[in-house]
């Protein structure tokens, strides 16, 4: 046991990881658990566009992009256990006002309030574990969290459809406020706060827009970021469209949060794997391959969706999606670390920067797919590989600006 551990923490070791997963998969549950719910909200609150219910999930993603690099800086200043109970209340107030939602406006804001609560926790979380683990130790907390949040993904869909089978999508927020409630209180029952007050920061908005700026201004952390948004528009045009995809096109029923899982674990082994494939041929070596292979695959998938009507059969577009998703997960953990290689003494705010600007990227271009969404799959197809193409750009221009040897940002703000 980790003696830093042990003196700073009363929770033990296998307590303190429960709780830093928990708080971790409170963000999947709220993106996947929620997917087989959507025709139900599509018919409860009378959407005239189906495509519209994409928004459900897409809107969560506006409050988590957002989240990190508000309660990232926030921890730092008034430390991390308060920091991590207003995110979850902040999460609990979005799962009340999508719970008792009359209007669809009033789901999406909900939306936008959950993934805002949602992200605290999560970003928060990771700053404890640099709180109290170094070296080792720390790497393997991180396997611990990381093999929950791969495993999440893949079980969520299912958790949502086995709600759905006793109650409406009503259920599903009450599910998410019944964890929630159980995350606090056993959060703030049990976990001692991470940060002493001597090692607090003052909390300035001048120093989130200076990040932002140095983010914006740095080639090489730009270019890499703008690559990495593109590659995940891409995979957010799959998730906001993979109900329908395997419901209304492909009949799957039942069955969609089993297809579902098959490609999330794919996802998720392929990130694994990944640690070691960069070891040999380095990240951008790696990337630029993943890259290459997704634009050829979706090429020529597009292609074969040209020739079916739009609608290949089910088991080739279950291989063309298992590629892609493999060629995703390994582009987008490189992207991350090649992002914040320049970045120097400022590496905790400039990650929720990267995050939020990436996400906001890939915000836009997954919605052009999903709402391109016309009962075939040649949407999907060509948003993963025009976007794709413009990833393969970025990140071949962006190595040009790498051998330049630009220097990093060594000051902090």
């Amino acid at each position: 046991m980790n003696q830093n551990f042990s003196s700073k923490n009363s929770t033990s070791f296998s307590e303190f990881i429960s709780l830093v997963a928990m708080m971790s998969a409170l963000v999947a549950l709220a993106i996947d658990a929620m997917l087989p719910a959507l025709p139900d909200i599509r018919t409860s609150l009378t959407l005239t566009n189906d495509n519209d219910a994409q928004l459900v999930i897409a809107f969560l993603f506006i409050g988590m992009a957002i989240g990190p690099i508000i309660f990232g800086p926030l921890s730092d200043s008034i430390g991390r256990k308060p920091t991590i109970l207003l995110g979850l209340v902040c999460f609990l107030a979005g799962s009340l006002i999508c719970l008792f939602s009359y209007s669809f406006e009033q789901m999406l804001a909900g939306r936008v309030l959950q993934g805002l609560g949602a992200a605290g926790p999560r970003t928060v979380s990771m700053a404890m574990v640099r709180d109290l683990f170094t070296g080792a130790e720390m790497a393997r907390v991180m396997s611990f969290v990381t093999a929950v949040f791969i495993l999440v993904p893949a079980i969520a869909p299912s958790v949502g459809q086995a709600i759905l089978q006793f109650t409406s999508w009503h259920g599903i927020f009450v599910f998410f406020l019944v964890l929630g409630f159980i995350v606090l209180i056993w959060f703030s029952w049990r976990q001692d706060e991470t940060l002493p007050v001597n090692k607090r920061s003052q909390f300035h908005v001048t120093t989130i827009i200076k990040s932002v700026k140095i983010v914006l201004t740095n080639k090489i952390t730009l270019g890499y970021t703008i690559a990495m948004g593109c590659m995940f528009g891409g995979f957010l045009g799959y998730l906001y469209s993979s109900q329908q995809i395997f419901q209304d096109i492909y009949l799957t029923g039942d069955k969609f949060p089993l297809y579902f899982a098959l490609l999330a674990l794919g996802f998720g082994a392929a990130s694994l794997v990944n640690a070691r494939l960069v070891i040999k041929y380095g990240m951008i070596k790696l990337s630029l391959i993943a890259i290459k292979v997704l634009v050829f695959s979706s090429s020529c998938f597009l292609i074969v969706c040209v020739t079916t009507d739009g609608v290949p059969p089910f088991l080739m577009f279950m291989t063309y999606a298992m590629i892609g998703f493999i060629a995703v997960a390994i582009v987008f953990g490189n992207l991350n670390a090649l992002a914040m290689g320049p970045m120097g003494a400022i590496a905790g705010i400039a990650a929720a920067v990267i995050s939020a600007i990436s996400t906001l990227i890939s915000m836009p271009l997954g919605l052009m797919v999903g709402q391109s969404f016309n009962m075939t799959v040649i949407p999907l197809a060509t948003g993963f590989t025009l976007f794709g193409s413009a990833a393969w750009f970025f990140m071949i221009w962006t190595k040009k600006e790498t051998k330049q040897n630009l220097p990093t940002v060594k000051q902090p703000l």
